[in-house]
């Protein structure tokens, strides 16, 4: 594939969306433009992402599941077609039950530790 010009769309087909692996029991992929990002999340059961923050605001949309976010002593369970949004900067947790979880997540500016924009 060519690399798109500045202007140009850039077009993902599905088998170009390789996931690959996060914290254990979790896997990514990851799609950006110069100031946004999409990523795209599969989580297994009873698994959690430590308290973290990022520069980046986050918006996420579960699809699938119900995946629960911790703030201090605040627990939100986001279900199937529920959305949350985070603060840049806001310290955060987030984890699953019993139940495997698919969300996106829309970021901006793009979080480098995801960015996979090598096509």
């Amino acid at each position: 594939m060519n690399k798109p010009t500045e202007n140009e769309m850039r077009y993902y087909p599905k088998e170009s969306l390789c996931l690959t692996a996060d914290v254990p029991g979790a896997r990514q992929w990851a799609v950006s433009l110069d100031q946004t990002m999409l990523t795209y999340f599969e989580v297994d059961p009873d698994c959690r992402f430590e308290s973290h923050s990022h520069a980046s605001e986050q918006i996420t949309m579960v699809l699938e599941g119900v995946l629960y976010f911790e703030q201090g002593e605040k627990v939100v369970g986001v279900k199937a077609g529920e959305v949350i949004a985070i603060p840049a900067h806001a310290p955060h947790a987030v984890f699953t039950r019993e139940v495997a979880v698919k969300a996106v997540d829309a970021w901006s500016p793009v979080m480098d530790k995801y960015n996979q924009r090598k096509i």
